[in-house]
């Protein structure tokens, strides 16, 4: 036979082959948070081959693959991923996974962004002066250690909040109305850091909402705003969200106007992203807090979005980390959805109360751990969620609990 025709005949067997091979993707993380993405991927047809620590985590029954190598060993993950050879790598909800996935998918030449991003966008203090570098409007700030020089701290204008520099889930954050007690709130937050450093900056008033948009190549797509519920000074652990939002059309768009040139300052290019920001007090001006290179957690970016916008969030993700076009198409979509997280056994009793009483209303929920000797000190600690749908948003702020202000 004709040496062409043999390599014809080997050309079109090595393509039939690889038709009949499955996309395989690649998910950082197996918990439940994780789950969402791993059932979206097996939907989309995708073999999924999950990485995490193994705990017991729903993800290891769920994913297709798992394989029992902590997140923070990316070399070794990224050995396996040589041998896998996915289409995508990806993950939600976690800083430190996106840090992690973007590092992979990178070396193996798939969708993502630039190497620099994901520690930009995991790190406050690099970000805060990445926003600063492209005239964002940022608060003063500073990065601490244990045993610095307070000198930069004392030339800020009080109420300052500290946190730890690549921390997320409300660990060691603190808000300070007085210098008494900061050596006390750098050391704590130091010890919830990863790199050991503390940031402190001018603590901004207002009400906390987030952001939630894809990008692709570049161009960023606004999907909603979400409002965000939080215990308050000192910690701020989240109680819950909302969606929609309560802003106005204008306050909206400045939103977008200053969170999508935040993007381009932190280069953030393809995937998903979750910013948070605050609305000045009696005004439509718009001050950013920090950008998460990924989706949002606390069941936002898996649930509300979808519920309420009908745009399919998670399947995007897919899409934007396998180069994919994106599916901008969206469906039907109730009017109001909110996640609310129990902290206590009086919010268990209410959640009880809701199954019993308004179980039409009720989405989904987690398992609710004991609240016998629980104390939350952080998002991980919380005892479980619940998820409730309505006609309003006061009606599901009622059911959820949730101060929805006029």
């Amino acid at each position: 036979m004709h040496c062409q025709s043999v390599f014809v005949i080997n050309h079109k067997l090595r393509k039939e082959r690889a038709q009949l091979m499955p996309r395989k993707i690649v998910i950082i993380g197996a918990s439940e948070l994780q789950n969402p993405l791993i059932l979206k991927a097996k939907e989309m047809g995708l073999e999924t081959h999950v990485f995490a620590w193994q705990c017991g985590d729903i993800g290891e029954r769920t994913a297709d693959y798992f394989y029992p190598i902590s997140i923070v060993e990316k070399e070794q993950i990224l050995e396996k991923c040589r041998q896998i050879q996915p289409v995508a790598v990806t993950t939600i909800a976690s800083d430190l996974a996106a840090v992690v996935a973007n590092y992979i998918a990178n070396q193996l030449g798939l969708p993502s962004n630039p190497p620099e991003t994901a520690l930009i966008a995991s790190n406050k203090y690099a970000m805060r002066g990445a926003f600063k570098a492209a005239g964002l409007p940022t608060p003063a700030f500073a990065k601490m250690a244990v045993g610095d020089d307070l000198a930069p701290v004392h030339a800020m204008r009080l109420p300052i909040i500290v946190k730890p520099t690549d921390r997320s889930g409300s660990r060691g954050i603190y808000k300070l109305t007085s210098f008494d007690g900061l050596e006390d709130a750098i050391r704590n937050s130091v010890e919830a850091s990863f790199e050991k450093k503390a940031i402190v900056e001018e603590y901004i008033e207002g009400n906390e909402y987030s952001f939630e948009s894809i990008s692709q190549n570049g161009v960023h797509h606004y999907l909603t705003i979400t409002k965000k519920f939080t215990t308050g000074a000192p910690h701020f652990i989240e109680t819950g969200h909302l969606e929609p939002s309560d802003l106005d059309e204008e306050t909206i768009q400045n939103a977008k106007n200053l969170i999508f040139r935040a993007l381009d300052a932190l280069h953030i290019t393809t995937g998903a992203s979750h910013a948070e920001f605050k609305v000045l007090p009696g005004t439509k001006e718009i001050r950013l807090i920090e950008i998460g290179a990924r989706m949002g957690g606390d069941c936002i970016g898996s649930d509300l979005v979808q519920l309420t916008t009908g745009y399919d969030f998670v399947r995007m993700v897919i899409q934007a980390a396998a180069g994919d076009p994106l599916d901008l198409t969206a469906d039907d979509a109730v009017p109001a959805a909110a996640v609310r997280y129990a902290f206590n056994a009086v919010d268990i009793a209410h959640y009880e109360e809701v199954c019993r009483s308004h179980s039409g209303s009720l989405f989904r929920a987690s398992e609710m751990e004991s609240a016998e000797g629980s104390a939350v000190t952080d998002s991980s600690t919380r005892l479980g969620f619940y998820i409730v749908t309505g006609e309003s948003q006061q009606e599901v702020c009622d059911l959820a609990q949730l101060p929805l202000e006029k």
